[in-house]
C-alpha cells in the first residue's frame, strides 16, 4: 500500500470535508504488501468502533494505519476525520472522539477544556514533518526565502501583494496566498515560527483546513504561495515547487534528512496522536493504538511521511511500554 492509493480512495471524501469510514472492505488481509497486518494476524479478534478526528496533516497517516489495521481486525470500524488540530481537540475534549490527530502539541486552554469535561489523555509522537512553503511550478524566480521575508509576507499588518515587493529582483507578478485556516495546527505552528506569535497572521488569503484545497489554489496561479505538511508537497511535486528556507544558517530544503537532523529550522516539527485514557479502556481502541505504535515504521512508510529519528523512537517505545506494555 502507498499513500497515493490511500489518497485516491479518500480524496472525494476529503475534498467534501467529510469523515472517512475505514471498513473491513479496505483490506482483506490477502494483500502481500500489508506486512504490518499480516504480522499481527494471530492477535485477539476485536469488534467495535474507533473515532478519530483532527489534523489534516496527520489524516493520511492515520488513514493508512486504519486501512492496515482493518486487514487484521475487520470487525473494528475506524472513522478518520479532518477538522483541523484545533477543531479535533474541541471534539476530543468533550468526549466526542476517542483519538485526536494533531500537528502540534495540545495547548493549555485545550488541556483545561479536557480537564473540565473529565477527559484525560496521553500524547504519542508518531512521525516528523517539514512544514513546506510551496509556490507554483512555473515560478522560476524564487528558490529560497528567509524567515524575515516570510514574516514580511504573512505578518498581520502585511500589505505585500506583488513578488517584487518581497525582493526587487523578483518580477512584477501578483502574489496570491493560500494557507490553513485558524483551526489548523499547521497554522498555529507556522504563525508562531514565522510571525513570533501563534495565531498572528494576515487574513486576506484563501484559507482552508483541507490541504488539498491549498494545493489546488497554488496549482491554479503562477504567482501563488501556500504552506502545508511535507507529505502533501511530495504527493504534488510535479505541479508545485518547494522553497528552501533560510532560518539564519543558510538556505535549507525540506527533506527527511534535514527534518530529522534539525537543520530544517524553524519549520521542522513532530506530529502526534492523543488517545483518551477513557477510550483506551475499550479493547478496540487499545488494539488500534497498540497496532499504530508497534507498526509505526511500516505505517509511516506506507503513508509517505518522515519517520522518527532514533532518539524519538526510544521515547515512543518507553511511553508505549509504560502505558500499554511492550
Amino acid at each position: 500500500m502507498d499513500i497515493s492509493s490511500v489518497r485516491r480512495r479518500l480524496a472525494p471524501f476529503a475534498v467534501a470535508g467529510a469523515a472517512v469510514l475505514v471498513l473491513a472492505a479496505c483490506g482483506s488481509g490477502n494483500d502481500p504488501e500489508n506486512t504490518a497486518a499480516e504480522e499481527g494476524s494471530d492477535s485477539e479478534s476485536l469488534s467495535g468502533s474507533v473515532v478519530v478526528d483532527g489534523s489534516s496533516t496527520v489524516f493520511p497517516l492515520t488513514s493508512a494505519a486504519a486501512e492496515l489495521f482493518a486487514a487484521e481486525q475487520p470487525d473494528v470500524q475506524v472513522s478518520v476525520g479532518q477538522s483541523g488540530t484545533g477543531g479535533g481537540f474541541e471534539k476530543f475534549c468533550v468526549g466526542e472522539t476517542d483519538i485526536s490527530d494533531a500537528s502540534r502539541a495540545i495547548a493549555d486552554d485545550e488541556i483545561a477544556m479536557c480537564e473540565e469535561n473529565g477527559v484525560t489523555h496521553d500524547e504519542f509522537s508518531i512521525a516528523n514533518d517539514g512544514l513546506t512553503v510551496v509556490v507554483n511550478a512555473e515560478n522560476g524566480w524564487a528558490t529560497c526565502l528567509t524567515v524575515e521575508q516570510l514574516n514580511a509576507i504573512w505578518a498581520p499588518d502585511s500589505t505585500i501583494a506583488n513578488w517584487n515587493e518581497v525582493d526587487p529582483s523578483f518580477p512584477d507578478e501578483p502574489l496570491v496566498l493560500a494557507g490553513p485556516g485558524t483551526d489548523s495546527g499547521t497554522f498555529d505552528y507556522f504563525t508562531d515560527a514565522i510571525n513570533g506569535e501563534e495565531g498572528a497572521s494576515r487574513t486576506d488569503y484563501q484559507a482552508s483546513e483541507d490541504d488539498n484545497v491549498i494545493v489546488q489554489a497554488v496549482q491554479g496561479s503562477a504567482g501563488a504561495m501556500g504552506y502545508f505538511g511535507y507529505s502533501y508537497y511530495e504527493e504534488n511535486a510535479e505541479s508545485l515547487k518547494a522553497l528552501e528556507i533560510d532560518g539564519g544558517g543558510g538556505c535549507v530544503a525540506p527533506s527527511a534528512e534535514t527534518v530529522q537532523d534539525g537543520s530544517y529550522a524553524p519549520l521542522g516539527r513532530q506530529l502526534f496522536i492523543y488517545p483518551s485514557a477513557e477510550a483506551l479502556e475499550r479493547p478496540e481502541v487499545e488494539g488500534f493504538v497498540r497496532f499504530y505504535i508497534e507498526n509505526i515504521d511500516e505505517i509511516v512508510q506506507a503513508a509517505g511521511f518522515i519517520g522518527l529519528n532514533d532518539e524519538q523512537k526510544t521515547t515512543l517505545s518507553d511511553q508505549f511500554d509504560a502505558l500499554l506494555g511492550g
